[in-house]
């Protein structure tokens, strides 16, 4: 076994994921969901959505080609759906504000422990950290790994990713704990155009993806 090549892959592999993942948006994204989260809310809601995208991750490494064939899914058809997802909660912080988005989309405002829509489902877990072009990526690199090191690499890169999301959706609050209750509602609407336009960018990638295998 070389040391040097397996290094080289292993480095290439994170920069693959780390850049199409790209912890620093999730984390944006996350403080404008929850922006007047508990603390227990946060690490409860980050550590429950890393441990998602991992799980999905590491099944679309093993058997990604073998679940799209069983159900006729296409990656083009997933990354649509994403998109159609990721607009209907852009639309929800654009319109609502910080208090309704939050209410909306994890926290837990009276206390009696219920959760009306888990975000760490959706979106983190997917498509955010786990999106189309993430678990095409991981489907590819290890569909080309040509040794059972190279693989277990691949799924090295894999925790090292979710990892960083975890740590990234744990302090986000701090990059935004200055701003008060009106710098949190322009970043709230801020991110909910931005995710609006990512949305918006997924449906017109799988819709370009259908034309051109045609």
């Amino acid at each position: 076994m070389e040391v040097s090549p397996l290094v080289e892959y292993l480095f290439i592999t994170i920069a693959a994921l780390f850049v199409i993942v790209n912890p620093l948006t999730t984390a944006f994204i996350f403080v404008s969901l929850l922006p007047r989260a508990s603390n227990t809310t946060i690490r409860t809601t980050a550590k429950r959505s890393t441990i998602i995208a991992t799980g999905i991750f590491i099944t679309f490494a093993l058997l990604g080609g073998v679940i799209f064939k069983l159900f006729g899914i296409t990656l083009e058809a997933f990354r649509i759906a994403g998109g159609l997802i990721l607009f209907g909660i852009a639309m929800r912080m654009i319109s609502k504000g910080a208090d309704e988005a939050e209410q909306a989309t994890g926290d837990d405002p009276h206390g009696d422990g219920k959760i009306a829509n888990d975000i760490s489902v959706i979106p983190l877990a997917i498509p955010f950290i786990s999106g189309p072009g993430s678990i095409a990526t991981v489907m590819i690199l290890t569909s080309e790994a040509p040794t059972i090191w190279h693989v277990s690499i691949v799924f090295v890169a894999i925790l090292l990713t979710t990892l960083s999301c975890y740590f990234a959706m744990i302090y986000s609050h701090s990059l935004v704990k200055y701003l008060g209750e009106t710098g949190k509602e322009i970043v709230t609407r801020i991110f909910g155009v931005i995710l609006a336009v990512l949305a918006v960018q997924f449906v017109i990638n799988g819709v370009l993806d259908i034309y051109r295998s045609l």
